[in-house]
């Protein structure tokens, strides 16, 4: 069997949430391997330190956009990913906002840790691991939306977003549990700063060694 006849002998529901549950595990394996870098990885500059603390309350700030940006995504298109096409608000200016708030999120995860390359890092392992999803969830939409979809990929970009194509409705039917979980989705972002801080009080206590230094 190809993979095109795999791929229509599933769901387009089942089929996305698998391409979603891989995307969760590999989000996982990243974690994992970033908590362990982090153990025995240390900033430049020491906590307490001017440009430690600006990088930390720097990442703070994007963690509160993440929260709120993503909690905003999910008012648009909440419940309606698989029935429609949502062209407005967020999404008349990226096709994927929702992750672009991830990347900002993973940014200030990376950020706490006070180091400008940690911030750097994880916003791009972030993102590497969503260009693979979008690319499984383009095609579905093609498929699913032909011409209509194809018109709106050619005028909204796939992440970065292009303000001058905003529009908007007056009016949005939304799924207030599935905006709540978003919110608190994104709550766990928040995770990383009291993680963070622990690490780095094994390190100045000397229960953890460094092994290396990152500016």
């Amino acid at each position: 069997m190809t993979n095109d006849q795999t791929t229509a002998a599933v769901t387009p529901s089942a089929w996305l949430q698998d391409v979603q549950r891989r995307r969760k595990w590999t989000l996982l394996v990243l974690l994992v391997a970033a908590i362990g870098g982090l153990l025995v990885t240390e900033s430049t500059w020491p906590s307490g330190s001017f440009a430690h603390e600006a990088i930390e309350y720097f990442g703070i700030g994007l963690l509160l956009l993440c929260v709120l940006g993503r909690a905003w995504c999910t008012i648009y298109i909440g419940g309606r990913k698989k029935a429609e096409l949502v062209r407005e608000g967020p999404y008349s200016v990226s096709r994927n906002p929702l992750y672009v708030f991830s990347f900002i999120g993973a940014a200030g995860v990376g950020a706490a840790a006070g180091s400008v390359v940690t911030t750097l890092l994880a916003a791009l392992a972030c993102y590497a691991v969503f260009a693979v999803v979008v690319g499984k969830e383009e095609q579905f939409l093609a498929d699913r939306f032909g011409a209509t979809y194809d018109a709106y990929r050619a005028r909204v970009p796939r992440f970065w977003p292009r303000f001058s194509a905003w529009k908007d409705v007056e009016t949005v039917e939304t799924n207030p549990r599935l905006v709540l979980t978003s919110f608190g989705d994104g709550l766990f972002f928040f995770l990383a700063i009291p993680l963070v801080e622990s690490i780095e009080f094994l390190h100045e206590s000397g229960y953890l060694p460094v092994l290396f230094h990152l500016p």
